[in-house]
């Protein structure tokens, strides 16, 4: 058996290394504004509903909106996937512990064999007096081993997984974050869809009644046959423009059920009747762009992985140097009888030290280190970009909410104005000082100002939900020592 003093020492060193081999991980600056360009504006909006961050989805009042996104919550598969990789994470985090302790196993054979005569080796027992060609074999050993991480490249490893699973569970946050935020932006585009489509079906029916007057005018003689015609032209038209809308219903009916985790046409019973469109919250502590890199969970993810790659050149710089490992034997072994293995005669033990380097690979070593550094100059970049990409979905989603809605308001006046300026027309025409073109062309801007504020509607409240989404709301961000590295 080797001395103990010498083992014991290695094993105190490595159980007192500090530090490893490798950069240490210092979270990158990200140089932002103190406030968004945007943020005014939104702010000022005339909106009194607030709406909470991290249930945001309740601030917009409809309780069918509340309820699909909770089901979706509970429900979507992508979540599901997302869960599944985070277990997966998980299970790599503990096989880089369980990496850093001592391993031990079991071990034990019993063995019945019979030797032949006709061999050489048989024809020399075979002549040794009381020579039993039958022979038992038993033995039980206990075994262990552990390799000393003297210079760190097990415990980088363990920084590595750490960053990557809690990377993975940032990524299942931005997974829910986003199936919240796009089952919320498919049920108010539905909405808006049904609202187009009873503007378009009650022009169809003016359109209708129109028609009939034509017709009846040209009974009497009081009306040109073309009139008829245009009329009828007219009419088409706007038909024309309802089977493009119910495409556009059906296909929203189908992804929103795809996104509840159900089969196409399972909630289109409930949504048949068409719904207002949700109006948009106020919002409520928008913060800053530097709040955005602990809210938002794809940043993240982003900072998480540029940790563990950051780790990754520790592990590879860890490879210049040798790598020692303890490993024991303590056993009992016989061949005479299972009733004498555990007498002292049978006890074995042995203790090996060893060493394994690396000493004549150091050119593919220097190549997987600068791998390594490559892979950390571009999750760095990645990150960096990310956070540019997030303030300017930030700004972007707040330049459409308030100016969606000044359109929205604007388009809503028009509109009023429009419609009586298509009564006054056919008035107009009924007692023969406008034309018919006055009036079909009345109808046509009137319906154009009516979608076009339906549109509107639909689109601010959409990019409410895009604000919302971009400000990492949805989720409630974790503690700071929780993304902390080791």
């Amino acid at each position: 058996m080797p001395p103990l003093r010498p083992i014991a020492l290695l094993v105190s060193a490595s159980l007192m290394a500090g530090c490893a081999v490798g950069p240490d991980y210092q979270r990158p600056d990200a140089p932002l504004s103190d406030r968004y360009q945007g943020q005014p504006a939104v702010e000022q909006r005339p909106v009194a509903t607030p709406a909470s961050l991290v249930a945001w989805w309740e601030g917009f009042g409809d309780p069918v909106l509340t309820d699909f996104v909770s089901k979706a919550l509970e429900q979507n598969l992508d979540l599901a996937q997302a869960s599944a990789r985070v277990t997966q994470a998980r299970a790599g985090l503990g096989a880089a512990n369980a990496a850093l302790l001592p391993s031990g196993n079991i071990s034990g054979q019993a063995a019945r064999s019979y030797q032949s005569v006709e061999t050489p080796l048989g024809q020399v027992l075979n002549s040794t007096p009381g020579y039993d060609r039958y022979g038992s074999s038993y033995e039980v050993n206990l075994g262990a081993g552990w390799e000393l991480d003297v210079f760190g490249g097990l415990r980088r490893g363990r920084e590595a997984a750490f960053a990557e699973y809690q990377a993975s569970e940032a990524g299942a946050a931005a997974t829910r974050l986003a199936i919240a935020a796009q089952t919320a932006d498919i049920y108010i585009t539905l909405r808006g869809l049904q609202a187009r489509l009873d503007i378009a079906n009650r022009q169809v029916k003016t359109q209708q009644e129109l028609l009939e007057k034509v017709r009846l005018l040209y009974g009497k003689g009081l009306a040109a046959h073309y009139q008829v015609h245009q009329t009828e032209g007219a009419l088409s038209q706007v038909q024309a423009t309802v089977p493009e809308l119910q495409t556009s219903l059906d296909a929203a009916m189908n992804a929103l059920d795809v996104m509840l985790g159900t089969p196409p046409g399972t909630h289109r019973t409930q949504l048949e009747n068409a719904g207002s469109i949700p109006l948009a919250p106020q919002i409520k502590a928008t913060g800053t762009p530097a709040d955005l890199l602990r809210r938002r969970p794809d940043l993240i993810v982003a900072e998480r992985r540029l940790a563990a790659s950051n780790a990754h050149i520790g592990v590879a710089i860890a490879e210049y140097y040798p790598k020692l490992s303890l490993s024991a034997l303590l056993g009992s072994a016989t061949a005479v009888s299972g009733g004498n293995l555990f007498t002292g005669g049978a006890n074995q033990s042995a203790g090996v030290l060893g060493l394994r380097w690396r000493l004549f690979d150091f050119g593919r070593i220097n190549a997987q280190i600068d791998q390594a550094k490559g892979q950390e100059a571009e999750a760095l970049a990645v990150y960096r970009q990310s956070v540019l990409r997030a303030t300017e979905d930030v700004e972007n989603a707040f330049s459409a909410l308030v100016n969606r809605e000044v359109q929205a308001t604007t388009l809503t006046g028009g509109e009023a104005s429009l419609t009586q300026a298509r009564q006054s027309s056919f008035i107009a025409y009924e007692k023969g000082t406008a034309s018919l073109i006055d009036v079909l062309y009345a109808d046509e801007t009137m319906l154009r100002a009516s979608d076009a504020r339906a549109q509107a509607r639909t689109e601010s409240a959409r990019a409410a939900v895009a604000a919302f989404k971009a400000l990492g709301g949805g989720w409630q961000p974790p503690d700071a020592r929780s993304v902390a590295t080791r």
